[in-house]
C-alpha cells in the first residue's frame, strides 16, 4: 500500500490563522488524508482548511471542549472515510510537521509491532523571542528511547487507538499521558525517536499565559494521579506531590513560623533560592538560561498547586471540567 494513503492526519485547533496554514502545507505531501477538528474558530480557518483539502468537524461548542474530544472526533471521521487507515499522525494546528516525520515514523513502527506509538522531537519556532517561548523549547527536549508518555504530536498504529478506547474526551490536560498508561497496561510501548518531528508556536508573550498553562499542567498532575496513581504506576504521584510540598507545605509551614518569630519564617523561606541555585547548578548546560529556568521550574510549582484545587474543586462538585486555555 502506498505511504500516502497508509496514515491519516487530525489537526486540531482554533483561531490559529498563518499557522494553520503553514501545518496544513507542511502535511500535503505527507499524507493524502487530512482532518482538522475546529473548536469554534472566529477567524476563516474552516475555510483555509477546506480551500488547502482537508475534510473539516467543527465541534458542537455547547459540549465542554477538550483537546481529547476533539482528537477523538477528528479521528472518527478519518475512520468512516478511510476505514482501510494503518496510522494516525495527531498535531496541534500550532504546528508544522517536519517533512521527513512521518516517512520515519512509519518505517519504525513497521519493524517495531510492539510500539503502539512514537514521537520525535517538537522544537520551538521562535525559542529566542520571548522566556515563555524558551522554557517551551527546554520542555520539549526529552530523552530519546523508549518512554512513558508522548505529547500531542505523535503517530500512533490505529489498531492500538482503537482497542483502547481513543483519548478520555473529559481530560482538559494530560490526556496523551494518560492513554499512554492504557497502552503500556495493554502490553504496548512507547518510543521517542531521534528525529525531528514538528515546529511549535507557542506565541507566549505574558507572564499571564505562562502562568496559565502551569496551572493546566498542575491540574493534569492531580487528575492523572487521581485516575492512576495506585502501584504499580503511579502515575504523576510524585510531580503531585511535589506541587503540595512547593506550592503549599512549605509556605504554610513558613507563615506559622513567622507568627511565633517573623525572622525564622523569612530565614525557613530561604528554602527557595536554596532550591533554585540547586537546580541551577546541576543543569550541564551552564549560563544564564539554567538560572532562569530553574527560577521558573520552582515559581511553577505555585500555579501548579493552584490548578490541583482547581481539580479537586471540580471533582467534589461533580462538574465536567473547563479548558484552562493560555492563548
Amino acid at each position: 500500500m502506498n505511504m500516502l494513503t497508509r496514515v491519516g492526519v487530525v489537526i486540531i485547533g482554533r483561531n490559529e490563522g498563518e499557522r494553520l496554514q503553514n501545518c496544513i502545507k507542511s502535511l500535503v505531501n505527507q499524507a493524502s488524508q487530512l482532518v482538522y477538528v475546529d473548536s469554534g474558530s472566529t477567524d476563516n480557518s474552516v475555510s483555509v482548511a477546506r480551500q488547502l483539502g482537508a475534510e473539516v468537524v467543527a465541534l458542537d461548542m455547547s459540549i465542554p471542549f477538550t483537546a481529547a474530544r476533539a482528537r477523538n472526533e477528528g479521528f472518527a471521521l478519518l475512520k468512516k472515510l478511510y476505514p482501510h487507515v494503518e496510522f494516525v499522525q495527531f498535531v496541534d494546528g500550532d504546528c508544522e510537521v517536519v517533512s521527513t516525520w512521518i516517512e520515519r515514523a512509519i518505517v519504525f513502527l513497521d519493524m517495531h509491532i510492539e510500539v503502539a506509538a512514537t514521537c520525535g522531537r517538537r522544537r520551538e519556532r521562535f525559542p529566542d523571542k520571548t522566556i515563555y517561548n524558551k522554557l517551551c523549547d527546554i520542555e520539549w527536549n526529552t530523552p530519546i528511547g523508549e518512554t512513558k508518555a508522548c505529547g500531542g504530536d505523535v503517530l500512533m498504529r490505529v489498531i492500538a487507538f482503537e482497542n483502547a478506547g481513543g483519548y478520555r474526551a473529559d481530560l482538559i490536560a494530560g490526556e496523551e499521558p494518560e492513554l499512554c498508561v492504557r497502552y503500556r497496561a495493554a502490553g504496548w510501548k512507547i518510543w521517542r525517536l531521534d528525529e525531528e518531528m514538528t515546529l511549535h508556536d507557542a506565541a507566549m508573550t505574558r507572564f499571564s499565559q505562562w502562568w496559565k498553562r502551569t496551572m493546566r499542567a498542575g491540574h493534569a498532575f492531580a487528575e492523572g494521579a487521581y485516575l492512576h496513581g495506585a502501584p504499580p504506576e503511579k502515575h504523576w504521584v510524585s510531580e503531585t506531590r511535589r506541587a503540595w510540598v512547593w506550592g503549599f507545605i512549605i509556605p504554610m509551614f513558613a507563615l506559622i513560623l513567622m507568627f511565633i518569630c517573623i525572622q525564622w519564617g523569612l530565614l525557613f523561606l530561604l528554602i527557595y533560592p536554596f532550591q533554585i541555585t540547586r537546580i541551577a547548578l546541576s543543569n550541564p548546560n551552564k549560563g544564564k538560561i539554567s538560572w532562569v529556568s530553574a527560577f521558573f521550574l520552582v515559581l511553577g510549582k505555585f500555579p501548579e498547586m493552584l490548578g490541583q484545587f482547581k481539580f479537586y474543586q471540580r471533582l467534589r462538585s461533580g462538574k465536567q471540567g473547563r479548558l484552562i486555555e493560555y492563548k
